[in-house]
């Protein structure tokens, strides 16, 4: 007991860093309700949490209770912020109409594309017939190809426009709820070429000023791609303005392959070298002069040089909400050096993810605040256990150099595995892929990245106003190079990419909170946080599902030991791919993978004989399907679907799926109990009634 009790009496000066935790923690309980609380909960809950905190001012004598009234009152806080964000983000959503309608507005940016071509984001004057209570704040629209308009240019186009899209599978990701935080209230897709409008009034103030700033970024992006070409271009773009429009899907894969796909998305990494380089760079240049050095505080300046750097390259790379998160804590760096206060610490760390929990409380939900955290919080813990060796004075410069090499190797692998360590559980969890060559592709980057790739991005960025950008520029896209070879070699490398099935829901919060634990407490008892640590690695994957059914009725996968089958491999494929990774499957989309083992027309699919399970589709009842076919369907299969509404009745298989039980349910999941027995897992019953879902109450509706 007196051993516990002196570690215990240890974490005296660290029961703050579990402020954020427990923050989060509330946040976390409040996304994962499935009723939306009245609204007068989260001022209650604000009003209690003032009340925990005063009542810790008071008997501040007592640490124990001290500490457990603050975090209960962070607990409350988080809750009730996520709450009150949540009425703070309501704006209109489009309805699930499906007819063209005529969308007028202005082009805000361009987004990263998707499989059907290049998208935007638009801020609608005027769509169709809706009225301007119900027209969205922003849409995302995918052109057809052709022209691509820049960033303040008002277009006219013809599309349908539909709510954001729910998960691809029952407890996948919500894509609706960060489109629904980001003011996204449709998507959609055009009809036709894109036209000028010509609009009768000039778009509010706030918007000018948006669209102003996303045209230099777009026309920033242009310059980069022009100088360097595609194959380079593209990533230095991505990497300079958040603008990945250009990069090649084979790129793309090979850095996903090889555990490189953080570097495309603007985050810490980016915000840290920069930030890094200005304020070394500065801070050596005042040094370098005695006069100058002698008269003004080098590091301070250094400091606030460096948080400017960071906060224009936040401007400049279109504030995406990595990229916030990563400046927030790049702020909460520097801001210490100018108060005289230790830069990198956990507490700098701490302070840091609770102004961006304050901020934006649906962080929590997201896989890139979750790794980008944890990563940082297992460096910081990594630093604090480092052995610093005295330096030896009078030492030759070649041996020094010689030493510091094998100090550097030595701290960049740890810094890798740990970084890798702490982020792996989401990875798998949430992309499900784990890239075997991953430590060592970011160790042979690393200084690619830091020394020539992102110094070069940043002055090149500088100077292209000016018509001088080209020369630092061409010295990134050469780093680019070396780091696309690096890439392609470990992804066709044996083995480069494994797919891991998601563990259970609880696994992916246990493993966070393990790592917090291994970080965050002082002394042996920390390995007490590495069972929870590794509780995605551990904990047993739940039944894979026989069927899988998309949202609106229209796309089929049908599980074949470790394959999916796809009834139709051109539609829906990335939401099949998402369900099949997350279940680990290998999905087939080659039209021989189905034809082996179903009967399938332009309009439905019948089991044959070989196939692995009796299963029927049929996604477009409006046309007369052959004579006899939806008879053969019904008398073959035992689980028929239908993406049209359709009287179930008159089909006598003994389970069939109709548009209206997908319009009231989502995509599904489908586990076979035996012999025209099944069992379902609807999407929206794991979403519940939230702002950002559609639909109908599931348990409501017969």
């Amino acid at each position: 007991m007196r051993w516990l009790a002196e570690q215990a009496a240890r974490q005296a000066d660290r029961w703050t860093l579990w402020t954020p935790v427990a923050f989060g923690c509330g946040a976390g309980a409040y996304f994962a309700l499935l009723r939306e609380p009245q609204a007068w909960v989260g001022l209650a809950g604000v009003a209690v949490a003032a009340a925990l905190i005063l009542g810790a001012s008071r008997w501040s004598r007592a640490r124990a209770l001290t500490a457990a009234l603050v975090l209960a009152a962070c607990a409350l806080g988080g809750f009730s912020m996520a709450k009150l964000r949540t009425e703070g983000a309501k704006a209109p959503v489009a309805s699930q109409d499906t007819r063209p309608q005529r969308l007028q507005g202005w082009v805000v940016d361009v987004v990263s594309p998707g499989q059907g071509g290049p998208r935007l984001l638009v801020a609608p004057a005027r769509i169709g017939s809706w009225a301007p209570a119900a027209t969205p704040i922003r849409v995302r629209v995918t052109l057809r190809g052709g022209y691509l308009p820049a960033p303040g240019e008002p277009i006219s186009l013809l599309a349908v426009i539909n709510t954001p899209p729910q998960p691809a599978s029952p407890g996948s990701y919500d894509f609706a709820r960060d489109a629904y935080f980001q003011s996204v209230g449709g998507v959609g897709f055009a009809l036709g070429p894109v036209q000028t409008w010509y609009p009768d009034a000039p778009p509010p103030a706030r918007l000018r000023l948006t669209m102003r700033i996303n045209a230099l970024r777009w026309a920033l992006t242009r310059r980069i791609v022009d100088t360097l070409g595609v194959q380079s271009g593209g990533l230095a773009a991505a990497m300079t303005t958040g603008h990945d429009a250009f990069i090649p899907k084979d790129e793309v894969n090979d850095l996903r392959a090889a555990g490189l796909a953080h570097i495309i998305s603007i985050s810490g990494l980016h915000m840290a070298i920069v930030g890094g380089f200005v304020f070394a760079l500065l801070r050596f240049g005042i040094a370098a002069w005695p006069w100058l050095a002698l008269r003004v505080p080098g590091k301070k300046l250094a400091a606030g040089a460096a948080l400017a750097a960071v906060l224009a390259y936040l401007v400049l790379s279109g504030w995406p909400p990595p990229a916030e998160r990563s400046a927030v804590t790049a702020a909460v760096a520097f801001g210490a050096i100018l108060f005289d206060r230790q830069a990198i610490s956990l507490h700098a760390l701490a302070l840091a993810a609770l102004v961006v929990l304050l901020l934006q409380p649906e962080a929590v939900t997201q896989p890139g605040f979750q790794m980008s955290f944890a990563a940082t919080a297992a460096l910081v813990a990594l630093a604090e256990v480092w052995p610093h060796p005295v330096r030896e004075i009078n030492t030759p410069w070649p041996i020094r150099i010689v030493q510091g090499f094998w100090t550097w190797l030595a701290a960049g692998a740890a810094a890798s595995f740990v970084a890798g360590t702490a982020t792996g559980p989401f990875a798998m969890q949430d992309f499900n892929r784990v890239s075997t060559w991953g430590l060592i592709s970011n160790l042979v980057t690393e200084p690619i990245s830091g020394f020539l790739m992102m110094p070069g991005l940043a002055i090149g960025a500088v100077l292209a106003p000016f018509g001088l950008g080209e020369w630092p520029l061409k010295v990134a896209g050469f780093a680019i190079d070396l780091m696309n070879r690096v890439a392609h070699i470990a992804a066709t490398a044996p083995y480069a990419q494994l797919n891991v099935a998601s563990g259970p829901q609880w696994a992916l919060p246990a493993a966070f909170l393990g790592l917090l634990w291994l970080c965050l407490w002082k002394g042996r008892l920390r390995w007490l946080g590495l069972p929870l640590a590794l509780a995605v690695n551990l904990a047993p994957r739940p039944p894979t599902p026989d069927v899988w059914v998309d949202g609106a009725g229209s796309a089929v996968a049908v599980r074949s030991g470790k394959d999916a089958v796809l009834f139709r491999p051109d539609v829906k494929l990335f939401g099949a791919e998402l369900w099949a990774r997350r279940r680990g499957l290998e999905p087939q989309t080659t039209p021989a993978a189905r034809d082996a083992a179903y009967d399938c027309d332009h309009w439905s699919c019948t089991p044959l004989a070989t196939a692995p399970l009796k299963v029927a589709s049929a996604w477009n009842l409006k046309r007369p399907l052959k004579e006899g076919r939806f008879a053969q369907m019904c008398g073959s299969a035992e689980l028929v679907v239908l993406r049209n509404d359709f009287p179930p009745e008159s089909c006598a298989a003994p389970l069939v799926l109709t548009g209206a039980d997908f319009a009231r349910g989502g995509s599904a999941e489908l586990w076979r109990q035996g012999p025209g027995r099944w069992r379902i897992a609807w999407a929206q019953d794991l979403r519940g009634r939230r702002p950002w879902t559609w639909g109908p109450d599931p348990r409501l509706v017969p």
